[in-house]
């Protein structure tokens, strides 16, 4: 399925199943290729959460009972992993104790979207209409070509707060990508 096929739901669910074949992928890769599929590891999750927070959790606040509960919930899941992330990220896939620690984070981030799919994404796909779930996919491409690419724990899970404090981080981010992937090649 294509983005122009998708609705918002889709797009977040085929990136749930890239996630998790990227915490497969570096559980069990070594060396090069550890650190490549942890990248992309890194890069998916800081984009995607980012597009969460500013484009489906607001929508899911309003359209599901109990949703602040619900959204207030995944976001503070969200905010542990992105510390956890920056975290395994500063200390390098090399560390002694990046292993335990990569566990627990992937064993979270699996939780977290399980949560996500059964209790926002599924009642959004029933409440919503089509338009406006595939107008929400619009938003959250939007989102994440401005996103940055790594964690940034200290801007917060607002919505505001990553509409301010984003675009200038994912311009230092995507930098600094640029720059990696330059002296790797």
């Amino acid at each position: 399925m294509t983005w122009a096929q998708a609705d918002v739901v889709d797009v977040l669910l085929d990136q749930h199943r890239q996630v998790k074949t990227l915490l497969a992928e570096v559980r069990e890769a070594s060396g090069d290729a550890r650190r490549r599929a942890f990248d992309d590891l890194v890069r998916l999750l800081a984009v995607h959460e980012v597009a969460e927070e500013e484009v489906v959790h607001p929508v899911a606040r309003d359209a599901i009972d109990n949703g602040t509960a619900i959204v207030d919930d995944r976001l503070a899941e969200e905010d542990e992993a992105k510390h956890a992330l920056a975290e395994l990220h500063e200390m390098g896939v090399d560390h002694a104790e990046f292993d335990e620690r990569f566990a627990r984070l992937a064993h979270s981030v699996t939780r977290h979207a399980e949560q996500e799919e059964s209790r926002e994404f599924r009642v959004l796909r029933q409440r919503l209409g089509a338009a406006q779930l595939e107008g929400m996919r619009g938003a959250v491409k939007a989102a994440e070509d401005v996103a940055p690419t790594r964690p940034h724990p200290g801007i917060g899970e607002s919505a505001p707060a990553n509409m301010l404090a984003g675009p200038p981080l994912a311009v230092f981010d995507r930098i600094r990508d640029a720059v990696r992937d330059w002296r790797n090649r």
